[in-house]
Parts: C-alpha cells; sequence; structure tokens
C-alpha cells in the first residue's frame, strides 16, 4: 500500500525542477511529456526524463512518466522509452474510453516489459467521464496493469466550458462519478490541480474538499503546495486511534465472529474493519518514511 497524498508535475525538459523534485514531501513525481512540454521541446523533454529515472534518485516516492498520446509523433517513442527505463508507472493521457488502456497495455505487454510496471490513467475529458467505468473496468485484468486515475479538472472545464469556482459546484458531479467508479474496480483517484499556488488558504480548502469526496490525494504544480497537502491527505490522529481502536476490538476472541460489535458505544460493523486496517496501514507507511527520510519533514 503506497500513499498518495502528494502527485506533483514536473516538466521532463526541466532538469532543475527534476532536480528538486528529489528532496520535496511528494508521494509521487509525476515527470511529463506531454502538456507541460513544448513541441519543440518533446525530443529533448524524453531524453531528460529517461536519465533521471534511470539515475533512480527518488527515494520512495512514486515515479510516473505522463507520456504523449500513442497516435502523435512522440508518442509511441515515448512509451518504449519509458519501458526502457522503468518508472513506476505510465501515465496514459486522454482516456477517454477502454481501448485507451487496452491498447496502451497490449503495447507494453507485447514488449515484454517488466512485470512491475503500472498504467495510470488520465481522466480529463467528458467522453472520459462517461466511460469511467468501462474504463475502470479493465482494472481487475492483471494483463491492463491499471492502478489508478488522475483526474484532469482544467481540461474537464475548458472541454465542457463549465466555470471554475471556490466551491467546484460545476465537476463535483464528475468528480463522483469517476470516484465511485473507480472504488467500484479498486483504484486509487487523485484529485486534479489547483492553479493558483499563492493562494495557501484556498488550496488548503480544495484539498479538504477532494478528501471529503473521498479522494486520495491531489495533483500539484508547484512545491509550495506539497506540505499542506500531505497534512491535509494524511489520517489525523484522531482517525489513527479510532482504527486502532477498532482493530483491537475485533481482534477479541469474543468478537471473531461477530458482524457487528460496539465500541465506545457506537455501531461498528466489519466494513468498518476494512477501512480501519487500511487507515492504519497508511499511517504506518507514512510513520516509517518520515524515520527513514527526515528531510522530507
Amino acid at each position: 500500500m503506497r500513499p498518495r497524498r502528494s502527485v506533483l508535475y514536473v516538466p521532463g525538459d526541466n532538469e532543475r525542477a527534476i532536480e528538486k523534485a528529489k528532496t520535496l514531501a511528494a508521494d509521487a513525481i509525476i515527470i511529463d511529456l506531454e502538456d507541460s512540454v513544448a513541441p519543440t521541446n518533446k525530443e529533448l523533454a524524453r531524453q531528460r526524463a529517461v536519465a533521471a529515472i534511470r539515475e533512480r534518485g527518488f527515494g520512495s516516492r512514486e515515479v510516473v512518466l505522463r507520456v504523449n498520446p500513442i497516435e502523435t509523433p512522440w508518442g509511441m517513442a515515448d512509451l518504449h522509452a519509458a519501458m526502457g527505463v522503468v518508472p513506476d508507472a505510465i501515465l496514459v493521457p486522454k482516456v477517454s474510453h477502454a481501448g485507451d488502456i487496452t491498447g496502451t497495455a497490449k503495447v507494453v505487454n507485447a514488449a515484454d516489459a517488466d512485470p512491475r510496471l503500472r498504467l495510470w490513467a488520465m481522466i480529463e475529458t467528458p467522453m472520459g467521464i462517461i466511460n469511467a467505468r468501462e474504463i475502470a473496468a479493465c482494472a481487475p485484468d492483471p494483463d491492463n496493469r491499471l492502478v489508478c486515475f488522475v483526474l484532469g479538472t482544467n481540461d474537464l472545464l475548458k472541454e465542457s466550458r463549465a466555470r471554475s469556482g471556490s466551491n467546484r459546484f460545476a465537476v463535483v458531479p464528475w468528480l463522483a462519478m469517476t470516484l465511485v467508479a473507480a472504488r467500484a474496480y479498486g483504484l486509487d483517484v487523485i484529485d486534479g490541480v489547483y492553479n493558483d499556488f499563492n493562494d495557501d488558504l484556498g488550496f488548503r480548502a480544495e484539498c479538504e474538499h477532494g478528501r471529503t469526496l473521498g479522494m486520495d490525494g491531489k495533483t500539484l504544480i508547484h512545491p509550495s503546495q506539497v506540505i499542506p497537502c500531505n497534512e491535509i491527505f494524511s489520517p489525523s490522529e484522531e482517525e489513527i486511534i479510532w482504527a486502532r481502536k477498532i482493530i483491537q476490538a475485533f481482534e477479541e476472541p469474543e468478537n471473531a465472529r461477530k458482524g457487528v460489535i460496539t465500541v465506545e458505544g457506537k455501531m461498528v460493523e466489519r466494513l468498518h474493519l476494512v477501512m480501519a486496517k487500511r487507515v492504519a496501514a497508511i499511517a504506518q507507511v507514512i510513520a516509517a518514511r518520515s524515520q527513514i527520510e527526515e528531510p522530507w519533514f
């Protein structure tokens, strides 16, 4: 189980930003070859991204390479470059149909890529929202390698012509639809970016909003967003204590076969035990990481 609280985008052609990312507290780094890289810099970005991934200097941070779509002049070369250096995952952009994932997976499998290599899906088009269930349904087949959805809220706003607002009124239905589809098939979901990196209060509010919806974390565009994002998407001390109490209560011999028990006057079902175990596991990983890599925190 890997925390994916903070997921920072870094342009693939920006060596300084890539090096900086190696020192940040982000749970995951997306080295981007697509939207943040101009067409004239695509080849350079790929070269620099490959070199950075090959060096393996990111510690326990998850490293994801966002490639260009296969149908572009750079997409297939990006895929093969990724398979050559094996990041933790490839982020497939503009996933609108299940075939976008199964097709990419076929290319990866045909090349006999490392079995550890996973796929993340960028959900950023109206068609992607409509087909979120079918796309998520690719996940149970291990050949498809799918483990995570990433929301592209800027592109969704552009394509839908909706207005962005502080309460994200327009996008909440899309976010919720995608999240429920993902959860039905065991996928993580990462929220979209917050564009004004100077607006700390607004950013924190949107992180809280995303966590309330059920997001696992948030994509970021600036290093200053990493620490507050980690704080908000980490289990609180109260949540951890309560989770441990639930786990301990179900471990009591008299509760071993019960579906429902009482903990401190509250009814607790086995579904709460599943949730509690996840909270405890995530908290344990975060705590261990903070001890091993002290500069992160």
